[in-house]
């Protein structure tokens, strides 16, 4: 039989959603509201030119938007730099961890160069990689040039241009993912170091033994954020290419930017975002599925 509460219980309950109150407010205002006045919209014709008055429509702009072939180019074209981006940046965020993590010299001076770029704003990033992917004055061109290569059209060639941007996302951003995954190897008991080399394993035996196992959570963990992360891209590609050549880079993101404020299609731009959403949510889903039975 259990016992009513006590009244320092109660008060202690009232005390705490009282210091929520402010997290459930700004929550509900900035994510909530947001969240049903984009669903109703999805469902009315509303156009940033205020024409249709944002007039009931049903499940019409869903139907259009399942059968636009150019929602399904930009989600391929979005799922192509997410696999392209994901992979190294989850894999050279890893040996740039190891590297500082075993005691490199200067370890300061590679913390700091390894996460530099992340502090960056975009506006920044652009400038440097438009400077650099240059085709007649770039620098990497002039190292192809250099040693008697051909340039390359970093930024205008279909083949190219979306390895390009995953390039430039990895420089940007693999700082953070670096810097999880030393704070993890930071955190690997030193005991389970001890047993293995009294085993007499050596240094690659610890690493695929004992480093690697104990990093699963972690790499897990850093998957599912860069797959949510690369998915949402836009910044980098819309101030590089403008989804060019011939819409080859053009994320579903950009597309949903350009039907509602250069089409002034909110509404159907409304619903092909909820269609997006959607998706994010099921390869969310997916992914914590699968890592949740690799570490059963």
């Amino acid at each position: 039989m259990t016992s009513a509460p006590t009244p320092s219980r109660r008060a202690a309950s009232g005390s705490g959603w009282l210091f929520a109150t402010p997290f459930l407010v700004f929550f509900g205002l900035f994510l909530v509201v947001p969240l049903g006045i984009g669903l109703w919209m999805s469902l009315t014709d509303a156009s940033l030119t205020g024409s249709g008055g944002g007039t009931f429509a049903g499940l019409d702009n869903y139907t259009e938007a399942l059968g636009d072939s150019q929602v399904w180019r930009t989600l391929g074209n979005t799922v192509w730099f997410t696999i392209l981006s994901t992979v190294p940046l989850v894999l050279i965020a890893l040996v740039m961890a190891l590297l500082v993590y075993t005691g490199m010299p200067g370890q300061w001076l590679w913390r700091l160069s390894f996460f530099a770029s992340h502090l960056l704003p975009v506006a920044v990033v652009y400038q440097i990689w438009n400077m650099l992917y240059q085709p007649d004055r770039g620098m990497l061109n002039g190292l192809l040039n250099a040693v008697g290569l051909d340039g390359i059209g970093w930024l205008t060639d279909e083949k190219y241009a979306m390895w390009s941007m995953a390039l430039v996302t990895l420089w940007w951003t693999v700082g953070f993912n670096f810097l999880l995954y030393l704070a993890a190897l930071q955190a690997i008991p030193d005991h389970l170091y001890e047993a293995a080399a009294l085993d007499g394993a050596g240094a690659w035996r610890r690493l695929w033994s004992v480093t690697l196992p104990q990093l699963r959570r972690t790499t897990g963990m850093i998957a599912v954020l860069q797959v949510m992360a690369s998915l949402k891209v836009f910044d980098q590609i819309y101030l590089l290419t403008r989804g060019g050549p011939d819409g080859t880079t053009r994320p579903i993101l950009e597309y949903i930017y350009d039907t509602g404020f250069t089409n002034y299609r909110l509404g159907y731009a409304s619903a092909i975002s909820y269609v997006f959403f959607a998706v994010v949510i099921i390869l969310s889903l997916a992914q914590l599925k699968i890592f949740s039975r690799r570490e059963d």
